[in-house]
């Protein structure tokens, strides 16, 4: 799904200069570290270059003319470089780690905030294994680039500058010579550069698809094994995993083709430096010490630039990495609030639907010239067959979509008017699937409204019907509910919910079939629960049992995306119409299950 949606960020490859760009800029708040951590590679590429220039003198001024004065200061001198040469090298590491811990942070704190500002029509297109592979191993791939992979280039580019300069001033036609391979590396880095860029694209979006199995199939292994689709599952899985498997060893190969090219130019550089360098030492034009100095120098030059043909294929999958990181945070919301836009303490008076239309798709219209008015205090009741519209009703009111033409009204606000903070933090919502987070009940309880008292917490626990289950488990309140309250029933899950909902004390209240997965036991808590919760609030419930809606005080059955019919409970029942074929069917199956009659 995700490679439809960010197809052409893994095919431009003109995008990837940008996307340097902008990783580039993640260090930028940060420049006064990064001015010092490059200052201090380039003073250990400078201490590294005098160490090998001690060698020249080594040779010509200590061993040749057995100067035992001069090897004493030789060797005192370089001691003291390499004290120096210590410190410069922990400091210039310790302060790369700690700039690479502090891109991490900031891109995922990003990320973060930006993923609660998307609206549901983002997560509905996108898998969770795409967005998850974003926020982890591509955000740790672009810290290393600009931490470790700046050190190494910069470390590199001085290394081969510092390394000429030195050369130029030892023997400038030896210098000459060793330069004409330069060319020739960038040449082939610019060469694989595309062909590598290009493939680990290609891994990075098979990995994507990989991290979104392992998801939906860690998620869904109760479904998984009461279908017996291991095997199946299995299967697929291996497909992925043979196309990761390939695109790998593509990227491989080129990166293992890569090296050896630079380290083949590499060697033909030492080779004309010993061929024509002892030319000149037999002519009396350069002595041993400079020969020795010029073979250090190549190697010390070309060292660095055969590490950064290394690390620069794997800056491809850093590329990919930033460009996958990137179009995430470049997603924007299809629901934004306009410039002022008005935070109420409330949700007062009416609200209407005025010609509502909406669709997900388009030309496959949800709700077309749709249109319902509210009063305060009013409970409605939506029921109706499976895609008729319902959910759809509940998640415009509560602005997750907007309409694609028409308005929804609160009072005499068009509610675009509101921000959405002021609409979703005033609405109460129990889903018919009850999410609860990691950490305790009491946590879940104060998720709405943090700063609620114990009492207040016990208080909505009571009301709800789920005070008398919290007390006989072994830490009451401060029970551990296991990741999405995976250590309790789907009842008692439920009614942790709808306390949840009466905590946060709402202006409006939403049910989307909170009763359906329960027992009968359970449904009658929730249901008291609801009518506390509802009593004097405007409320909405989608019902899957109809018994719980009797008392609504309208009861609106939606098919097709319009209201085929709306009344109290027997007011439709009287008519003989939808409502009341559903409602006859339904309590005929419920009796027939009672008395244990099956077809």
């Amino acid at each position: 799904m995700e490679e439809e949606v960010f197809e052409d960020d893994e095919t431009n490859t003109p995008l990837s200069g940008r996307t340097v760009t902008r990783i580039l800029q993640q260090v930028v708040p940060y420049w006064k570290l990064v001015i010092f951590f490059l200052s201090l590679v380039v003073l250990i590429t400078i201490s590294d270059s005098i160490f090998t220039y001690f060698g020249k003198l080594l040779v010509d001024d200590a061993i040749i003319p057995r100067d035992p004065v001069a090897l004493r200061s030789i060797l005192t001198n370089f001691a003291i470089l390499s004290i120096i040469s210590a410190g410069i090298v922990f400091g210039f590491i310790f302060i790369t780690g700690l700039l690479g811990e502090k891109v991490r942070y900031d891109l995922r704190r990003k990320l973060f905030h930006h993923l609660q500002e998307l609206t549901f029509s983002y997560f509905d297109k996108t898998a969770v294994g795409w967005i998850m592979s974003r926020v982890t191993s591509d955000t740790e791939r672009i810290a290393d680039l600009v931490t470790w992979g700046l050190l190494d280039v910069v470390w590199g580019i001085t290394s081969v500058l510092v390394a000429t300069g030195f050369m130029l001033f030892i023997n400038w036609r030896l210098a000459l010579l060793v330069m004409i391979t330069i060319p020739l590396l960038v040449g082939v880095a610019y060469y694989f550069r595309r062909l590598i860029l290009t493939q680990f694209r290609e891994v990075r979006r098979i990995n994507s698809k990989i991290t979104g199995a392992y998801n939906e199939n860690i998620t869904g292994v109760r479904v998984t094994k009461s279908l017996a689709r291991e095997d199946k599952d299995l299967t697929e899985f291996q497909k992925l995993t043979g196309m990761m498997f390939n695109a790998s060893y593509r990227a491989n190969v080129l990166s293992a083709m890569f090296l050896p090219a630079v380290q083949f130019i590499s060697a033909l550089g030492v080779a004309a430096v010993i061929f024509y360098g002892g030319l000149l030492a037999l002519r009396g034009e350069t002595t041993v010490g400079q020969i020795q100095a010029f073979i250090g120098y190549v190697t010390f030059m070309i060292w660095p630039v055969q590490e950064m043909a290394r690390v620069f294929a794997q800056m491809q999958q850093s590329i990919a990495s930033g460009e996958r990181v990137f179009s995430l945070l470049d997603a924007v919301p299809e629901v934004m609030d306009k410039p002022g836009a008005l935070e109420t303490a409330h949700l007062e008076g009416d609200i209407l639907f005025d010609d509502v239309t909406f669709y997900y798709e388009k030309d496959k219209p949800v709700l077309r010239n749709f249109n319902l008015r509210v009063r305060p205090g009013d409970t409605i009741a939506l029921v109706g067959p499976t895609g008729g519209g319902k959910s759809t009703i509940v998640n415009l009111l509560c602005r997750f979509y907007e309409p694609k033409d028409g308005r929804i009204l609160f009072g005499e606000h068009d509610y675009t008017d509101l921000t959405q903070h002021a609409i979703q933090s005033r609405i109460g919502m129990v889903l018919q699937t009850p999410h609860l987070f990691s950490g305790t009940i009491r946590e879940n309880l104060r998720y709405g409204r943090l700063d609620a008292t114990d009492d207040e917490l016990v208080d909505a626990a009571r009301l709800a019907g789920a005070h008398d289950f919290i007390v006989t488990l072994e830490n009451g309140y401060d029970e551990q509910v296991g990741e999405g309250g995976s250590k309790l029933s789907v009842g008692q899950k439920q009614l942790i919910s709808l306390a949840r909902a009466i905590l946060a004390d709402p202006d409006l209240f939403i049910m989307d079939e909170a009763t359906s997965s329960v027992d009968t036991l359970t449904e009658a808590l929730i249901q008291r629960g609801m009518e506390t919760m509802m009593e004097g609030r405007t409320s909405f419930v989608i019902a899957h049992r109809l018994s719980t809606i009797k008392r609504a005080s309208r009861i609106l059955v939606i098919e097709d995306g319009r209201i085929a019919e709306q009344g109290t409970h027997a007011e439709l029942i009287r008519a003989g119409g939808h409502y009341y074929n559903l409602y006859t069917r339904q309590f005929r199956r419920e009796r027939e299950v009672a008395l244990g009659i099956t077809n």
